[in-house]
C-alpha cells in the first residue's frame, strides 16, 4: 500500500501520514523534511534536480506514507500511490489550525526539519504559512478537485475528508484495506466518510 495525504499547509497532512504509518508499519516520507535544508534553505527553488531525485529515491519503495503538495514531484508521486487521502477542509478550520501552529512553534522555538526553528519575524513574510494558506486554500481546492476528476490518475482510490471528525473512519478504512493489518498507534476520534476513485 502506498499513500499519499494531501491538503492545504495546515490541514494536519503530517499528523495523520505519521498516524497511518504507525497504523500499518509503513515508512513515513515528509516531503517538507527533504525540501527544507539548514538555514530554510528550500530545494524546490534552489536545487529542483535534487530535489526530485530525492523524492524519486524515497518513494522507489513498494510500501510508504508520504505527505505534502510539492507540484514538481505530484505526477511521480500521485502515480506510484494506490490510495489518495484529501484532508479538505473549511477555510476557517485550516486558518485556526495554521495559526495556532505557526504561534506555538515561534513561542516554543519548536525545532523542524534540518533543526530549522520558526521567529516571530517570519510571521511578516508574505509566504509564511498562515498567508500561504489564506491565499491559496480556494486555487489549491479547485486544482485538486480537477486532477481527480481528469484520467491522469484512473486507479488511484481516493478519501476526500470534509470535516476532521472524519479521520477515524479513514484510517480505519485503510486498515481495513491493508487487509487489517494493525500496529499500536495513536488513537483518533471521529467518523464519517468513504472510498471513491479517480477519474470520470
Amino acid at each position: 500500500m502506498r499513500i499519499v495525504v494531501v491538503g492545504t499547509p495546515g490541514a494536519g497532512k503530517t499528523t495523520l501520514a505519521r498516524i497511518l504509518a504507525a497504523r500499518l508499519a509503513l515508512p513515513h516520507i515528509e516531503l517538507d523534511a527533504i525540501n527544507w535544508q539548514a538555514g530554510w534553505h528550500d530545494l524546490t527553488r534552489h536545487d529542483p534536480a535534487e530535489f526530485i531525485r530525492r523524492v524519486t529515491d524515497a518513494t522507489e519503495g513498494d510500501a510508504w506514507v508520504v505527505d505534502g503538495n510539492y507540484g514538481p514531484v505530484r505526477d511521480r508521486v500521485w502515480q506510484r500511490a494506490t490510495h489518495l487521502v484529501w484532508l479538505d477542509y473549511e477555510r476557517p478550520v485550516i486558518m485556526g489550525r495554521v495559526i495556532r501552529r505557526s504561534l506555538w512553534r515561534a513561542a516554543l522555538r519548536t525545532p523542524l526539519w534540518a533543526g530549522n526553528r520558526e521567529r516571530w519575524r517570519h510571521l511578516l513574510q508574505p509566504d509564511h504559512p498562515i498567508r500561504w494558506a489564506w491565499r491559496t486554500w480556494a486555487r489549491r481546492r479547485h486544482e485538486i478537485e480537477a486532477l481527480l476528476a481528469g484520467d491522469a490518475y484512473p486507479e488511484l482510490v481516493t478519501l476526500r475528508l470534509r470535516r476532521p471528525g472524519e479521520v477515524a473512519h479513514a484510517v480505519r478504512l485503510l486498515v481495513e484495506a491493508a487487509g487489517g493489518r494493525r500496529c499500536a498507534g495513536p488513537d483518533v476520534q471521529g467518523e464519517g466518510t468513504g472510498w471513491s476513485r479517480s477519474g470520470p
